[in-house]
């Protein structure tokens, strides 16, 4: 599912495949195809996916799906994005680890700093790439002489904004752009091995959002509840969609395809990260 970059031969593209079991028509537009919103349809695979196979389209491509000819969507399985309501970008999740044989300390042995990337530095710093401003070779030196061995980041899905403590999540395959996005993340984790540190991340899966959710009412399906409209394929749609963070964003864990997308983002941060 999302976007799959491939190379054959001296040809590049992407497989695009999305679930929105409602949707008459989907295309997806992008700097592959002048942002035509007719340019490449996606085929329906006859179980709420669609899918399409698009030459030229490649890492770095920013892109949109566009539902029934005028709903334009955020890939909710997109990797990076340009920010919380801007474009999906074409991701190849490959990279050049340096340390490909690490070993976290054992369990009885962890000493977890818990850390807020954009607070830890001890002053402001351009966000372009947070992820190697934490990890300055200064403070390297600070954590190891506290006796930390494993960093615990508070979620780095892609949130509102530039500034969040990441309990709202906006896209949960994203890496926050203003942190600097995935490979970023990845530089972070290898950096951190190389040096003794193991990674955790705090993750968020009992509620979306509230804010700038491209996966609300996704295919332009949902339903009403106590005068309301409710968010869709991806959400409850009565009384269970309420927690302490909205009155209508939490999963609806009865679909598969809601359970799936989260299962598939946990094995995400461990497969590709």
């Amino acid at each position: 599912m999302g976007a799959i970059p491939y190379s054959e031969g001296a040809g590049q593209g992407t497989t695009f495949r999305v679930w929105a079991p409602n949707a008459n028509q989907v295309a997806v537009a992008g700097d592959f195809n002048g942002w035509d919103a007719s340019a490449s349809p996606l085929a329906p695979e006859g179980n709420g996916n669609w899918s399409a196979d698009v030459p030229g389209a490649r890492d770095g491509h920013q892109y949109k799906y566009v539902i029934n000819g005028t709903l334009w969507r955020i890939d909710p399985r997109a990797r990076q994005v340009t920010n919380s309501v801007g474009n999906a970008i074409v991701v190849d999740p490959g990279f050049a680890w340096r340390v490909e044989n690490f070993q976290a300390p054992p369990w009885d042995e962890v000493v977890v700093y818990q850390m807020h990337l954009a607070t830890f530095p001890d002053a402001p710093v351009d966000g372009s790439d947070l992820f190697a401003d934490v990890l300055s070779d200064e403070n390297i030196r600070y954590l190891k002489e506290l006796g930390v061995n494993t960093l615990l980041l508070l979620p780095t899905g892609e949130f509102p904004g530039d500034h969040s403590w990441g309990y709202n999540p906006a896209h949960i395959f994203a890496v926050e752009s203003y942190y600097g996005g995935p490979h970023a993340l990845k530089r972070f984790v290898d950096r951190a091995h190389e040096h003794g540190l193991a990674v955790w991340l705090d993750v968020v899966y009992n509620h979306f959002g509230p804010n700038d959710l491209s996966i609300w009412q996704f295919d332009g399906w949902f339903e009403h509840w106590n005068g309301g409209e409710m968010g869709g394929i991806y959400f409850y749609n009565d009384w269970r969609a309420h927690t302490p963070w909205g009155e209508k964003n939490r999963p609806d864990y009865g679909r598969g395809e809601v359970r799936s997308f989260i299962c598939d983002n946990a094995l995400m941060w461990l497969e590709e990260y």
